[in-house]
């Protein structure tokens, strides 16, 4: 593959401020105990499409919560990745939706969910050759230039390659990065998902990364299975506690970075809140070692 070479730019991810701590993915379920309780926590982040109406409960209490927590807003439909240009309607519904709660981070995945006038609920990934290099540069400009702020881009979890791609998917990343100057949301479950799904060297790929841009960290849990060919597979199901092994690459990811905001993911198989604060709380020692 080829490789680029581009420029240590300096990111200005950092504008959106999220604080230096662990934080959670914010579900329904748990809405009035964290207004009960009000958990030590640094912050909260939400999916953007789910909030993207004018009222109702979600509303409600996501203003209550907010007023108290600093929020990251994470979208899961521009389809940044996608041939089609992006969907104006969505980016102006996003656009009100980051106004009206003042986020101090809003992200987005590097895949596509669009074909036409299809969608498709999932994230799909892309070819890596400068065609589409191209054409995410010029969403990201666009969402950029729409929403009045940086944003940041992630890493994605995959399960299959593209013969046509022509570079690496760290350089692919690092070149949007120094194009259009947004941060990058460093997703390490995903790292290590595509890593042994297509038998790479996690730390390698972790170091090759532009990590100066790096203003946010997923953590999550993965579900395990076997491909075709009997070789193990996994899965970003965000459904299971954090493995170790994604514990040790964020550890590798905090020596090289220092402490960066850090987000518990959860979307299935959701666990009391207990549960998911218990993991922030591991987050948090392992920042607090990096901390002056």
């Amino acid at each position: 593959m080829m490789t680029l070479s581009f420029l240590q730019t300096p990111s200005t991810a950092q504008v959106p401020g999220l604080p230096l701590r662990a934080g959670l993915g914010l579900k329904n379920e748990h809405f009035t105990e964290v207004l009960d309780t009000c958990p030590d926590i640094g912050f909260f982040e939400v999916h953007a499409e789910n909030y993207m109406v004018a009222g109702g409960p979600f509303h409600h209490y996501l203003g209550l919560i907010r007023a108290q927590y600093p929020l990251s807003l994470h979208g899961v439909g521009l389809s940044i990745g996608g041939e089609n240009p992006l969907n104006r309607e969505h980016l102006a519904r996003l656009a009100t939706l980051i106004e009206r709660y003042q986020p101090q981070a809003f992200s987005e995945h590097l895949a596509w969910s669009t074909y036409g006038p299809v969608f498709f609920n999932d994230l799909l990934p892309l070819a890596y050759d400068v065609a589409a290099l191209n054409r995410v540069c010029e969403h990201v400009d666009q969402v950029q230039s729409t929403l009045k702020r940086p944003m940041l881009l992630e890493n994605p979890s995959t399960y299959l390659q593209f013969q046509r791609s022509t570079l690496d998917e760290t350089d692919f990343i690092g070149e949007i990065i120094r194009r259009t100057g947004c941060g990058l949301l460093l997703d390490v479950n995903n790292v290590y998902v595509s890593c042994i799904n297509h038998q790479r060297d996690p730390l390698t790929y972790i170091d090759a990364l532009p990590l100066h841009a790096v203003a946010e960290i997923h953590l999550a849990g993965f579900a395990e299975d076997t491909d075709s060919l009997g070789e193990r597979l996994l899965i970003d199901d965000h459904g299971a506690p954090i493995d170790n092994a994604v514990w040790q690459l964020y550890e590798h990811v905090l020596a090289r970075t220092g402490p960066v905001a850090t987000l518990i993911e959860r979307d299935n198989q959701v666990p009391a809140f207990s549960v998911l604060l218990a993991e922030a709380q591991q987050a948090e020692r392992h920042l607090s070692r990096g901390r002056p």
